[in-house]
């Protein structure tokens, strides 16, 4: 047989091989998108896929053990792969759809927040409304009818909830934020259903009254549960130790990057970082005091005392308490004008739309950005803010107002809608693999924001303003501060005040954030 032939059958041989490997991973994400659904429900009607809007997610130990086989399964099934023989792009998808299938297995049956978190149930109990009623994804009688099945099924989760949770594994402080955001369910019932309940005929409408009591009753329970008995008996560590940091650590980044690695470039560009801020600050400092010298090789509280007072250039601009929204709107504008006219990237015409955050989400930040899912196109993505608490005193205002002076909101609204979440979300949907949608990288997400804050400071945004790139240097401080006291907090036993002098005098936060 002639070397060519040879050669072309070989050709031939590994085209079918690559094929069968293609379709075979191809066949295995098709099946988990479509197991999503049986997964969990909830998270499946974020994302866009409607089969089960009616149901809630099964967290008894049952449904556990049954999503732990299920994941198992896929394990082996990508395990059986011949890798090399995958397109890059599969072979990408493989390795998304690996870590992710190795995380669930490793939350489910060794960090175990089901046992120790009751945030874990908090939240699924919110999302299982707000998801269906936040987006006109289908007519809203049908997505009535859906939230009245889960309102129906609400009882049953805060039973599993109740039966599942060990106080004695319990963090307090987790304990602390369920009591303060269980109630937040009721405002979605009676912001977001209760307005809609003429859009049903009588027989429907007497079952969602029904299921509105049932669950308002539910929730009440779960609340004095939550008060009188979990709380007085949380006693866990809410530090997770070496061990299970250094496992989720990976599963998070997705990455051969040790703590040790991330530790020591958290150093490094902390240094850097507010050697930046200094330099940007003895110009604000001179503008002020034109006839100030500065020493060649200036100590630490020097260049703390010229930083703090540049920064206090920027917080005589503060936002109206109550208008912190419509600010927000105007600066997304203002962003996405900025962004054209430089021709920066490419902008999505996806609705964005600027809320008050919900109330069973508030308590653990100031914005965030909720994307719609992959799977419901052209639906809108919300940019939540969140409300100043009414029981805080005038001082705690300030102080929250302080850390977002103006052009915080600037930088704010730029991390999370344009050119930062929301411009990225939005265009990665647009790939054609559904699996790599479907499993966005929380890392790469955070970074791009962070990324685009300092694109839009480098190409010129509020006119090259100084306070403008202070600011934005504060806020990428923020991250590094938070990537030395996460490992330092969970394993190196950092007490409170350690990190909340890490955070105001390192970090240049105010009291309130901090």
């Amino acid at each position: 047989m002639s070397s060519t032939i040879i050669l072309c059958l070989f050709l031939v041989s590994q085209s079918a091989t690559a094929t069968d490997a293609d379709q075979a991973m191809e066949q295995i994400a098709t099946d988990y998108l479509n197991d999503i659904v049986t997964f969990g429900p909830i998270g499946a009607t974020s994302i866009g896929d409607h089969r089960r809007d009616h149901e809630l997610d099964d967290l008894s130990a049952a449904g556990r053990k049954n999503h732990l086989e299920a994941m198992n399964d896929y394990g082996k099934r990508l395990r059986q792969l011949d890798w090399d023989q995958l397109s890059r792009e599969n072979q990408i998808d493989a390795a998304i759809l690996n870590n992710e299938v190795a995380s669930s297995i490793f939350a489910t049956k060794t960090l175990q927040e089901w046992a120790w978190n009751p945030m874990y149930y908090v939240n699924r109990s919110g999302s299982a409304l707000y998801g269906l009623m936040a987006r006109d994804f289908a007519p809203i009688d049908k997505r009535l009818m859906s939230a009245a099945s889960r309102l129906e099924k609400l009882p049953e989760m805060f039973r599993q909830a109740r039966s599942e949770l060990q106080p004695e594994r319990v963090p307090k402080i987790h304990a602390e934020t369920a009591v303060a955001q269980n109630k937040g369910v009721l405002s979605i019932i009676e912001q977001m259903i209760v307005p809609e309940l003429n859009s049903l005929t009588a027989d429907q409408r007497v079952r969602m009254d029904a299921a509105i009591e049932s669950a308002t009753l539910a929730v009440a329970e779960q609340q004095e549960w939550l008060e009188q008995e979990l709380l007085p008996r949380a006693a866990g560590d809410f530090r997770i130790g070496a061990e299970l940091f250094d496992e989720k650590l990976s599963y998070t980044l997705n990455s051969a990057l040790t703590r040790k690695d991330i530790m020591e470039r958290a150093e490094n560009e902390y240094t850097s970082v507010r050697d930046q801020m200094y330099e940007i600050s003895k110009g604000v400092y001179a503008e002020q005091h034109p006839y100030s010298t500065f020493p060649d090789s200036p100590d630490e509280a020097f260049k703390q005392a010229i930083i703090r007072a540049a920064l206090e250039q920027a917080y005589r601009q503060l936002p109206d308490p109550d208008g912190i929204v419509e600010i927000a709107n105007e600066y997304m504008q203002q962003a996405t004008d900025f962004v054209i006219e430089k021709n920066i990237v490419t902008m999505p015409d996806e609705p964005v739309e600027i809320i008050v955050m919900p109330e069973f989400q508030r308590g653990v930040s100031f914005a965030y950005l909720d994307s719609a899912g992959p799977l419901d196109e052209n639906a809108e993505t919300f940019y939540a803010v969140a409300p100043i608490p009414t029981d805080w005193t005038d001082q705690q205002v300030e102080s929250f107002l302080r850390e977002y002076n103006l052009r915080s909101v600037q930088a704010l609204t730029i991390h999370e809608g344009v050119p930062g979440h929301y411009l990225q979300l939005a265009l990665s949907n647009r790939y054609p693999s559904t699996l790599r949608a479907v499993l966005w990288s929380g890392t790469f997400v955070e970074g791009w924001g962070v990324y685009a804050e300092r694109v839009m400071v480098e190409e010129g945004y509020l006119d090259y303003d100084p306070l403008m790139a202070l600011i934005n240097l504060k806020w990428y401080l923020r991250s590094v501060t938070n990537a030395i006291m996460d490992q330092a907090i969970h394993v190196d036993g950092m007490s409170r005040d350690a990190a909340m002098k890490l955070m105001i005098e390192g970090g240049f936060q105010e009291e309130r954030e901090a």
